[in-house]
This record gives structure tokens, C-alpha cells and sequence, in this order.
């Protein structure tokens, strides 16, 4: 039973963080948005997209913004996705961010995310306010709107999302 906007976000419990810790939803209480992205290791759109999740998590940080990322694809039908090579893609490049694996992939069906990446905003009530992509283009040189970014401004404006919901692209969620 996927979550519409507006709607109150699913929990998620133990779900294996890079660092050896367990994450749920509530482990996140104390922030009052929540940036949940479904990635993976190796698709080329996620990994365009990186650098612009840690810059969005250092600049909304002190805003009381947090981002967790889930990897929710299948490592035996896609290698690059195992815990420990999470762990090293995460250390490489350096996440300021909890980096978690969703290991049977009910998370991501739970939320009806089916890309890597795909975005979930959900506000101090675990509403969810927004769902789709990061940009408006799958490259980060090319992208002329932020849509996440966009939809973070509204909510810390206390203002209605103009776009709540938007197509996301990249790879499918291998599972």
C-alpha cells in the first residue's frame, strides 16, 4: 500500500546502515523533514546525482533537513548493490548522509519507488509532501529546475509543494 502525498509515510525498521548501525523511520525524529532517496551503486543517473545529494545535505542540514539513502537492489542480481560495496562507494565518495540497505527490497515496493534515484519528502508529521525526481534533467549540468530542491523551499516556508509529484528517471530498481 504505497503512500500518496498527503498521506502518512510507511515505517521501515533495521535496515543496515554502512556505519554497522540499524536505521528506522524514527531514528530520524529529531529532524523535522526527511530526504528518503532509493539509489543504487551502479547507476549512471544515481551516481550523476551524488555530489548534488551531499551538496543539498549541507546546505538544508541546518535547516533541519536530513537525507538517508536506501539501496534496495538486489545484490545478487547486481553485484555493485552488496553491503560492503556500499560501504566502499559511500567512504569514496564521501556521503554525509546515512547510507542504509534495504535487503529484501520491501521498502522500496512499500513506497512504490521504482528508480534509482527516486526521492520522498515527508514532513514533521511523516506526511508525505513530495515524490519523484531530484532535477528536471538526468544530468546535473543540464538541469534548469530543481524539483526536490523546490519542494524543500515550500515546506520550510511552511507553504503548500507547488509540485508534489514528478516522473523520476534513472535505472529500475533491480530486484
Amino acid at each position: 500500500m504505497q503512500p500518496n502525498i498527503g498521506q502518512r509515510a510507511l515505517d521501515f525498521q533495521g535496515l543496515l546502515g554502512i556505519d554497522g548501525y540499524r536505521y528506522s523511520l524514527s531514528s530520524f525524529d529529531d529532524q523535522p523533514l526527511l530526504v528518503i532517496v532509493f539509489t543504487g551503486n551502479g547507476c549512471p543517473t544515481a551516481k550523476a546525482e551524488e555530489e548534488r545529494m551531499k551538496a543539498l545535505q549541507e546546505a538544508y542540514a541546518p535547516k533541519g533537513v536530513q537525507f538517508v539513502a536506501i539501496n534496495s537492489n538486489n545484490p545478487y542480481l547486481s553485484p555493485p548493490d552488496t553491503w560492503a560495496e556500499m560501504v566502499k562507494r559511500a567512504k569514496e565518495k564521501q556521503y554525509n548522509f546515512p547510507y542504509v540497505k534495504d535487503e529484501d527490497g520491501s521498502v522500496a515496493r512499500e513506497y512504490g519507488a521504482t528508480n534509482t534515484p527516486h526521492f520522498f519528502v515527508l514532513d514533521e508529521a511523516r506526511t508525505l509532501r513530495y515524490k519523484g525526481r531530484m532535477d528536471d534533467a538526468r544530468e546535473p549540468a543540464r538541469a534548469t529546475y530543481s524539483d526536490l530542491e523546490n519542494a524543500l523551499n515550500d515546506l520550510l516556508a511552511k507553504r503548500t509543494v507547488m509540485v508534489s509529484e514528478t516522473q523520476p528517471f534513472g535505472c529500475a530498481i533491480v530486484r
